[in-house]
C-alpha cells in the first residue's frame, strides 16, 4: 500500500505528457521485453539517455528527442549508429564545451548524418542539460556550444528558446533548385509566391506558398535525393490561434522524403525570411505537424537588435536510461 501511495503521489507530480507517455511505455511489449528507462546509473561503461519533448502544444503533441549523456567515449560512426537505432528525427550528444564561451557542447546527429545546426536538438538538449544539474555562468542567458559556432539560449517560466544563427546562405533559389523542391514537395507552382535560400546548417530550401491551406494540401513525393531539405511555409487565415502553418520535408540515408514533426532550424530561417522581407513584425507564432499529428506550437520573435528568437515548450519525458556503452556490450 505504502508503494502504491507513493507511486499515486509522483504520478501527480507529472505532466500530462509525461503521464500518457509513461503509460505507452509500461504497456508496451518493449518495456515487458525488459527495455525501458531506468534510474540513472552512474558507472563505467554506462550512458544515460534522456527523452524530451519539444514544440508541444499539449499531450502526445510536438518533437520528441533523445539526448545521450555520458557518450564521450563514443566516435562519429558510433553516435551514428546510435541514432539510426533510437529512430528519432535527431539524437544528440551532450558533451563538456572545448570554448571557453559555452556551458556544455552538443554532437546533433539524424539518421543520415552530422549537422551543424538544428532547432529542436538544440532547445531539447538545453533542457536536458538543465535537468541533469548543468549550472549556466550566466543566471539570464544559456550558451551551446556546436558546430555551428556559440548558440545563446534564454529561459523564462513558460519555454526555453535559442537565438537563430546567421544563415549559410540565402538568397532567391535558382531556378532548377526552385523547379525540383516545388516537384518534392507537391505543391502548385501556381501557389508558389516566394522561393529561397535558408541554409542555416541544414540546406533548407524555402517555398512561401499563398496560404496555410496550400501549405497542408502539399502531397509530397515518396522519394528524394540524400542531402534534400524542403520547407513550406503560409499564411494563416485572420483570427487564427496562429499567424504561420509550416511543414518540413527531408530524405533519409535511404532516400525516403520524409516529414519532420516540428523544426527549430527550419523555423529560425523561415523567421529570418519573414522578418527580414517585412512580412512578420515583433512577434508570431507558427504551427507545424498538422499532417503528422505533431501539432507543434512554435513562439518567433524579433529582439531591439535584429536579432530572431524561437521557442518553444520543452518537457522531460522519462530520463536517466542505463545505456552500455558499445565497448561493454554483452
Amino acid at each position: 500500500p505504502r508503494a502504491l501511495r507513493e507511486r499515486g503521489e509522483r504520478a501527480e507530480l507529472m505532466s500530462p505528457d509525461q503521464q500518457l507517455y509513461g503509460k505507452l511505455i509500461f504497456q508496451s511489449p518493449s518495456f515487458r521485453a525488459g527495455v525501458a528507462f531506468a534510474r540513472p546509473v552512474r558507472k563505467e561503461g554506462w550512458m544515460q539517455l534522456d527523452l524530451v519533448n519539444v514544440f508541444g502544444n499539449g499531450p502526445l503533441t510536438g518533437n520528441p528527442l533523445a539526448v545521450v549523456r555520458g557518450g564521450a567515449a563514443l566516435d562519429s560512426a558510433q553516435m551514428l549508429a546510435l541514432t539510426r537505432w533510437l529512430g528519432f528525427s535527431e539524437t544528440t550528444f551532450l558533451l563538456p564545451p572545448t570554448d571557453s564561451g559555452a556551458d556544455y557542447r552538443v554532437r546533433i546527429f539524424f539518421p543520415a548524418g552530422e549537422l551543424l545546426f538544428a532547432g529542436h536538438p538544440t532547445l531539447g538538449s538545453c533542457h536536458a542539460w538543465l535537468a541533469a544539474g548543468g549550472m549556466p555562468r550566466s543566471a539570464d542567458m544559456i550558451v551551446q556550444q556546436c558546430d555551428a559556432g556559440l548558440i545563446p539560449l534564454r529561459r523564462d517560466e513558460r519555454r526555453l528558446a535559442f537565438r537563430a544563427p546567421p544563415l549559410r546562405r540565402g538568397g532567391l533559389l535558382e531556378a532548377e533548385l526552385k523547379d525540383e523542391a516545388i516537384r518534392l514537395a507537391g505543391v502548385s507552382p501556381e501557389a508558389v509566391i516566394g522561393a529561397v535560400h535558408a541554409d542555416n546548417g541544414p540546406g533548407w530550401r524555402l517555398l512561401h506558398l499563398e496560404s496555410a491551406e496550400a501549405v497542408l494540401a502539399a502531397n509530397p513525393a515518396a522519394r528524394a535525393p540524400v542531402g534534400s531539405d524542403i520547407g513550406l511555409i503560409g499564411a494563416c487565415a485572420p483570427g487564427s490561434a496562429t499567424q504561420w502553418e509550416l511543414r518540413a520535408f527531408f530524405a533519409d540515408p535511404n532516400g525516403r522524403l520524409i516529414e519532420d514533426p516540428v523544426t527549430g532550424s527550419l523555423n529560425a530561417a523561415a523567421a529570418q525570411y519573414l522578418f527580414g522581407a517585412g512580412l512578420a513584425s515583433d512577434s508570431y507564432r507558427a504551427a507545424q505537424g498538422r499532417m503528422t499529428g505533431a501539432d507543434g506550437l512554435v513562439h518567433a520573435s524579433i529582439d531591439r537588435a535584429g536579432a530572431v528568437w524561437i521557442g518553444g515548450q520543452v518537457a522531460t519525458i522519462a530520463s536517466g536510461a542505463a545505456l552500455q556503452l558499445p565497448g561493454h556490450l554483452a
